[in-house]
């Protein structure tokens, strides 16, 4: 351990010394006790070590959820690597841009989910995945491709290291060092890499006490591993206390549901877009779901609260909280013993060690209670910046540590805060983060594209989803644009609506009112 800080790398070693015997991971037919999981995870230490991977290193992972995801997440900080999840809805355009921008030397991913092919994607990305001159190495899980190595192969080069080996390594591996690069998309265009140290690991922790998380928990695990949320409160949260996750490779509520009566499953975690899933599920088909005990549903803005208060009654009592790429998972949380209205109608009250501030958003006057602004935090879970960006690290991240996150907030007398929405130009697409920007910037190429702007259309299951805006120069089809982005970027980013205009709504400076054209949106579709 490094200055008493828990390292993430530690965890699975940690939980076998506790709780070996106890079950860890379930997997479809599959289960792990932690004593097993800890030592799959050393097994594939010694694999990283054996390909090559060095302290600082980055490895960028892409696959679904499956063990082989978790049992990364703690091998490659264990031996002094900074894991790089990435989006399974990438598609190869996005995954070559962030693998590059990463500087990754090594990737490590699944063949084929269904039907979507992820080595098919690799092969046709390969020439922009080698710009730059970083990427050495491409592990595959199933199916490989040319010069690729196989899971299995690098597991076998592996056994030729000792434990010695390994222990040399990980004592290297201090506290400060990368962990972490969680990629966000950005108003400013492509997605950003979120640097991340090992100290958050002790917010989660925190949070497990504070939540009464044990050994007896049975974490249902669907969340996908690429994002804070499914990776710290789900499966780093098992991971700590010694309790059991069950693992699903995709969010199916009738499977969960199944699984929490067949396992006695007592902790839901989601957005008010899995837990609307789960209670219709729950509706159509009633199990017996007695064993829950507590849920985590991130609630506040008014479109959340309705399902908030229902899973109350359908379910257990949930928690809400706050937080986001850059400040970690849930730097705010409610508590158990929190009033229905709290824990439903609010988003949490700051965790230790981080502060809020509620700031004017022109004057930057710092606002007291009840006064909507700009939310600004500060803590040791905050990122240290963006990779290789200092201008977009500049503009959100102060020299006294203060993050703008972008959100329009209020802290309520009771200490809670209640996020309201952004206040920057970005969209929230069932919890994915969408840059009007990127999708822009990508359909300003197509010819007959003039002036494109992105803006956000209300939606009931995904809150909200992209609609382009274009004027146009000839006579561009709005399917041309939607077949430019298909396979290409996520789908969660590609417009569902195309709306041609004569010409865009400015401001005087010249600045494109998107305030207008969402009230357009709203007229015209």
């Amino acid at each position: 351990m490094s200055d008493d800080w828990l390292l993430m790398g530690e965890i699975p070693e940690r939980a076998a010394r506790l709780w070996k015997d106890d079950v860890a991971l379930v997997f479809k037919d599959q289960r792990w006790t932690h004593g097993e999981f800890a030592a799959n995870v050393k097994e594939v230490a010694k694999g990283l070590i054996a390909l090559g991977v060095g302290h600082g290193d980055h490895v960028a992972v892409w696959m679904t959820n499956r063990p082989e995801w978790l049992h990364l997440m703690y091998a490659v900080p264990q031996v002094g690597g900074c894991i790089v999840p990435l989006n399974t809805r990438y598609r190869t355009d996005d995954v070559a841009y962030t693998v590059v921008q990463s500087q990754s030397k090594f990737l490590i991913a699944l063949d084929q989910s269904g039907p979507i092919n992820y080595g098919e994607m690799l092969i046709e990305a390969s020439e922009q995945l080698s710009e730059g001159g970083y990427l050495q190495t491409i592990v595959m899980v199933g199916e490989q491709l040319p010069d690729s190595i196989n899971w299995s192969a690098m597991l076998e080069k592996g056994a030729t290291v000792t434990d010695e080996e390994l222990e040399a390594r990980s004592s290297k591996v201090n506290v400060e060092d990368r962990m972490m690069l969680a990629y966000t998309s950005g108003t400013t265009g492509h997605p950003k890499g979120v640097v991340h140290c090992h100290k958050p690991v002790r917010n989660t922790y925190e949070r497990a006490m504070l939540l009464g998380h044990n050994r007896n928990d049975v974490h249902m695990s669907y969340l996908p591993l690429f994002h804070a949320y499914g990776f710290s409160e789900v499966a780093m949260m098992a991971g700590l206390t010694g309790g059991s996750q069950i693992l699903f490779d995709v969010f199916e509520p009738d499977e969960v549901l199944d699984a929490v009566e067949a396992e006695g499953g007592t902790v839901l975690h989601g957005f008010d877009s899995h837990w609307a899933d789960l209670i219709r599920s729950q509706q159509q088909n009633e199990r017996d779901v007695s064993s829950l005990r507590a849920g985590t549903l991130p609630a506040g803005m008014e479109s959340t609260i309705p399902i908030a208060r229902q899973a109350q009654d359908v379910f257990c009592p949930t928690t809400s909280g706050f937080g986001m790429s850059e400040s970690w998972a849930f730097i705010a949380s409610s508590h158990i013993t929190d009033s229905v209205e709290q824990r439903t109608e609010a988003s949490g009250y700051p965790m230790y060690g981080i502060e809020f501030q509620i700031r004017d958003l022109d004057t930057g006057t710092v606002l007291a209670a009840n006064e909507t602004g700009a939310l600004h935090v500060k803590g040791y879970t905050v990122t240290s910046g963006y990779w290789d960006k200092p201008e977009a690290t500049a503009e959100v991240l102060d020299d006294d540590g203060w993050l703008d996150t972008g959100d329009v907030a209020l802290l309520r007398p009771d200490g809670h805060v209640v996020f309201i929405g952004r206040h920057k130009d970005m969209l929230k697409v069932g919890g994915e983060n969408v840059s009007p920007a990127e999708v822009e910037g990508y359909l300003l190429e197509v010819d007959g594209v003039q002036e494109i702007a992105v803006v956000g259309y209300p939606d009931e299951r995904l809150v909200e989803v992209p609609v382009a805006f274009v004027v146009r120069s000839n006579d561009v089809a709005a399917e041309d644009l939607i077949d430019r982005c298909r396979g290409k970027i996520a789908s969660f980013k590609i417009p569902r609506h195309v709306i041609f205009i004569d010409e865009m709504p400015v401001t005087p400076s010249g600045k494109i009112r998107k305030v207008e054209l969402r009230e357009w949106a709203l007229q015209k579709i």
